[in-house]
């Protein structure tokens, strides 16, 4: 009898293998039936259990091996081919705004139209975005693709060859990596827009060519350096207006032997501090001065737009740090733009300075995620041409904020105070704004 008995249990282990071959559910199921029966004993009952989820880790394993793409999710969703050769990051961002009282990008309009007494409240989808990048063919050769569907336009459409990180060539179009503020993202920022500067001395983004790299890492001789010649004539603009290009040079000192990453707040209270200097340049003939605008600020002044009738030389200083939870950063601008075709010609200046801090750096009982900023600007459109633009009188900006991050800049909530101010006698801005920015 306790033969049979013997038999009977090598049969029944058997048909739970044959299951689990299949699915490792179904093998549990069955031991477990047979053991409420009494048909098997508590060990072969475990030991089947076992059996049947090594049969399916290794059915797994084997169908991952015979299909050629893996996925994962890291800060999005992220495809990889099983040779190493070809990746695909796809990541999305949504802004989600409200503001009271007045809520406009100052300078993307006539001076008139942004400091007035008309109050408004409104709730507004800021930026919503989706970004795919990877490589192909060899990890160094990489690519970036980003499209706003708020404004439906294709921001970023980039191409790097990226085998050598002391000389790194990059074709396409994207943020010019002329100053920090511009470059940082949105999605990286201390305060929920970036300051009244940006507007009138970014040199947004272009379609061209840049070639950069990074010198004498770990030391400190640190140096990042990005040389790029542009068409010059703005975003998504395929064609020039003229024979004339954008050019462009960066030189960045890492004075602390360590990389300056281009993301506002120390979120992650850095142990070791890092800072950094910059200055740029840049030169351009066009028939714009502003950009984004394009040909809109020529148009807005009443003045006739004329292939390279402007003449523009700008410079900016720059500076960056961060260290356990303090953050600081500034930049100095200044910008001549000659009106050929006048032969006249105007200087701006424009500055900001920021600085952050988590408390908690300094007070445990302090939530870790709260972190509170102030920033002031200022810009000068001087008595040419951008005074005609932006109205000649002195520009200033204080703002204060204070942030939560759920998960870092992935997922964070902001609120921040700004007043506005422009001589000449228009009235101030005081305007709140809350936003949630959220990337998945």
């Amino acid at each position: 009898m306790r033969r049979v008995w013997g038999a009977t249990n090598l049969w029944v282990l058997g048909i739970v293998m044959l299951f689990s071959v299949n699915s490792a559910q179904a093998g549990h199921d069955l031991a477990d039936i047979l053991y409420e029966k009494g048909q098997i004993t508590k060990e072969e009952w475990v030991r089947a259990k076992a059996d049947a989820e090594q049969a399916a880790e290794e059915e797994h394993k084997k169908r991952d091996q015979e299909f050629p793409i893996s996925l994962r999710y890291k800060d999005g969703f992220d495809f990889q081919s099983r040779d190493g050769k070809f990746e695909m990051l796809i990541q999305n961002r949504v802004q989600f705004r409200y503001s009271y009282d007045q809520e406009s990008d100052v300078f993307q309009s006539p001076a008139p139209n942004i400091f007035d007494d008309k109050d408004t409240s409104s709730f507004r989808i800021r930026r919503a975005r989706i970004k795919v990048g990877g490589h192909g063919f060899v990890p160094w050769l990489k690519y970036y693709t980003e499209y706003d569907w708020v404004s439906n336009t294709l921001l970023d459409y980039r191409l790097d060859i990226a085998k050598f990180k002391w000389a790194t060539l990059r074709v396409g179009q994207w943020k010019v990596e002329y100053n920090r503020e511009r470059v940082d993202s949105s999605g990286a920022q201390q305060f929920v827009e970036r300051s009244i500067v940006n507007a009138p001395f970014t040199l947004d983004r272009q379609i061209g060519v840049r070639l950069g790299g990074h010198l004498f890492e770990d030391t400190p001789g640190y140096l990042v350096y990005n040389i790029g010649v542009f068409t010059g004539a703005g975003i998504n603009q395929t064609h020039n207006d003229d024979k004339n290009m954008l050019y462009m040079g960066r030189i960045q000192w890492n004075f602390l032997g360590r990389d300056v990453p281009f993301s506002q707040s120390d979120v992650e209270y850095t142990q070791l501090p890092i800072g950094s200097i910059a200055f740029a340049g840049a030169h351009n003939i066009a028939d714009r001065f502003v950009f984004p605008t394009s040909t809109r600020a020529a148009a807005l002044a009443g003045l006739p737009v004329l292939d390279g009738r402007f003449e523009i030389s700008q410079g900016v200083q720059e500076f960056a740090f961060k260290w356990n939870g303090l953050s600081i950063q500034e930049e100095f601008h200044v910008k001549k733009v000659i009106d050929r075709s006048r032969s006249s010609h105007g200087t701006s200046y424009g500055a900001y300075a920021q600085v952050g801090y988590f408390p908690h750096a300094l007070i445990d009982a302090i939530p870790r995620p709260l972190e509170f900023a102030y920033r002031y600007a200022y810009v000068d459109p001087g008595e040419g041409l951008m005074g005609v633009i932006l109205g000649n009188g002195v520009r200033r900006e204080h703002t204060v904020a204070a942030n939560w991050f759920f998960a870092g800049h992935r997922n964070k909530l902001t609120v921040d105070y700004s007043h506005l101010t422009q001589e000449g006698g228009f009235t101030p801005i005081d305007r709140v704004r809350l936003q949630w920015d959220v990337s998945f």
